[in-house]
């Protein structure tokens, strides 16, 4: 006997359902840049149909969300943007000089499809990278990088991209692999 009766499993799959739907209907009204309430109703009748018609594969979560460090991750990834865009913008103003690149590979702790794609979107909207591929059996992302000139540099984007996997777990991963990343 697993210990979960079959009423719990469906509250949770219902909670997790409710949390898909959510998203999505908050994703359209991104998308559309408007939230009036005609906006809310044709996300919410899109998001059902999308789940409907389309067999999408169950996301499992860790079960927990910090808004905390959701918010606290938020506020870095901010600064990050604001810091790439500088970054970017000075390579664009330099004339004397031609920016310098790489592509990186960045292994990462965790197994959890959703986190290592929140990874790569956090990654991809910072100025001055983008995920190229993401090897999901390896939990690696291979990321182009502006302003790479030396090892340092290397260590540098390959830090930042694991302090932002360790704040993502740390706001809704599970407590397991937020240990494992810490220790990195």
């Amino acid at each position: 006997m697993s210990g979960v009766r079959h009423g719990d499993r469906g509250r949770r799959t219902m909670a997790h359902q409710l949390a898909l739907l959510g998203g999505l209907v908050l994703l359209w009204l991104l998308l559309w840049g408007s939230f009036t309430p005609i906006d809310v109703v044709a996300g919410l009748l899109v998001a059902v149909l999308a789940t409907r018609i389309f067999e999408l594969p169950p996301v499992p979560l860790s079960g927990r969300f910090n808004v905390w460090w959701a918010l606290a991750f938020l506020v870095r990834f901010l600064g990050e943007v604001i810091a790439g865009s500088w970054q970017v913008a000075m390579h664009a103003f330099n004339l004397r000089r031609l920016p310098t690149s790489a592509v990186l590979e960045v292994r990462f702790v965790t197994h959890s499809d959703l986190v290592l794609t929140l990874i790569a979107i956090a990654q991809s909207l910072v100025p001055g990278s983008i995920v190229l591929e993401v090897d999901r059996s390896h939990s690696t992302l291979f990321l182009h990088v502006l302003g790479v000139n030396d090892d340092a540099d290397v260590d540098r984007v390959r830090q930042r991209a694991h302090d932002t996997e360790r704040r993502i777990l740390r706001a809704l991963g599970t407590r397991a692999e937020y240990e494992r990343a810490a220790r990195r």
